[in-house]
């Protein structure tokens, strides 16, 4: 059985992030933690994590933040712009995100990472 490599994109400062994290190690996973905010994804990489997702690059923006509001709210962001927005504001990003092979999941509720596990 080959054991794959599983990828946190985490944010430490949100409890969601932590507590998905808490439960991977709970269930003896040891993930492989990418701090997104220190070292942004770049344009390739999100579009990636958007297709393990199987999600448009727009469903993954986070529009409650205060800097989409600023600087995107009325506009009608394409894939491109949605990336490219992440790509400038990395806390637009939806968090945390579970990586397993060519699959991908958000955690939210953090349980959702339990169920890419199992795949």
């Amino acid at each position: 059985m080959v054991k794959l490599e599983i990828t946190l994109y985490h944010n430490p400062r949100c409890s969601k992030s932590r507590n998905t994290l808490a439960l991977l190690q709970k269930n003896s996973v040891k993930p492989l933690i990418v701090e997104y905010l220190k070292a942004p994804l770049n344009f390739r990489q999100i579009a990636e994590l958007c297709k393990k997702l199987n999600m448009s690059p727009t469903k993954l923006l986070r529009t409650g933040e205060a800097i989409f509001k600023e600087y995107y709210l009325g506009q009608n962001l394409s894939d491109e712009d949605a990336i490219n927005a992440m790509i400038s504001h990395p806390i637009l990003m939806e968090r945390p995100i579970i990586v397993c092979g060519d699959q991908a999941i958000i955690g939210r509720p953090p349980e959702n990472a339990l169920t890419i596990l199992k795949t």
